[in-house]
């Protein structure tokens, strides 16, 4: 895997991050992703982005079942940043949604900060928190892995009752319909070529010009993007630097 960094028309011209599978062209600009295991110097490169003035507040975005916040919940640790999981404050009781204006406002209030990591994909939100970001995480995995992950999840959620927000549990007809509005297993299912093709675009809009984007395509690439997390911010506060 490589990474490959396509400068922006728009200024000021930021550093857009992609991976590429090995063999695939790339250009001059280009440095090892940190997946691929001799990629040390595509991890000083990604490292370098991390915990530094010009990383402050990252969104997380992705399908859903793809791990988006288990490594937004890292990542904040990583940067001592504040954490918000969208779907805690979009799902009231009985899953209930929360009043757009409302939810708006609540969102509107974490991103006024210096430094956040937010994970969610919704799209009334998004202008507000990507307005804010100087960083978007893309949590680009196969379908078939994502698949294997949210069913899991599921699964350990319903049998084990487990609370997510606001008293919410996950119910059994996740597993029993086809209605992607009831079912995160259907709408992880349905939605995750359009949501590819979400963000592909949103990369290469001009609107999005101030965003660096960063691409994860594998497990392997979220572990080594953590870790040349921790090791810039273990360097960064040996050395003073905030």
């Amino acid at each position: 895997m490589f990474i490959s960094m396509r400068i922006a028309a728009s200024a000021p011209q930021p550093l857009h991050v992609r991976c590429e599978p090995r063999g695939a062209r790339i250009s001059l600009l280009s440095v090892m992703c940190p997946s691929w295991p001799g990629g040390n110097e595509g991890d000083k490169h990604v490292a370098a982005l991390l915990p530094s003035p010009a990383v402050q507040r990252v969104s997380v975005v992705g399908t859903s079942g793809a791990g988006k916040s288990t490594l937004a919940a890292a990542l904040a640790g990583v940067l001592g940043a504040d954490f918000l999981e969208l779907d805690s404050v979009h799902h009231q009781a009985d899953w209930v949604p929360l009043p757009t204006d409302e939810f708006r406002r609540r969102v509107a209030s974490v991103v006024a900060g210096e430094r956040w990591v937010v994970d969610g994909n919704y799209s009334k939100v998004r202008d507000l928190v990507w307005a804010r970001a100087d960083t978007v995480v893309w949590l680009d995995l196969p379908r078939r892995m994502v698949m294997r992950r949210v069913i899991w999840r599921s699964f350990r959620r319903a049998a084990g009752r487990v609370e997510l927000w606001n008293g919410n549990r996950e119910p059994w007809r996740n597993f029993f319909t086809l209605n992607k509005e009831e079912s995160v297993i259907s709408w992880a299912w349905q939605t995750h070529a359009s949501i590819r093709a979400k963000f592909e675009a949103a990369m290469s809009d001009p609107a999005n010009g101030h965003l660096r984007f960063v691409r994860l395509t594998s497990p392997a690439a979220v572990r080594r993007f953590l870790r040349s997390a921790s090791s810039a911010s273990s360097a960064s506060s040996v050395s003073g630097v905030d």
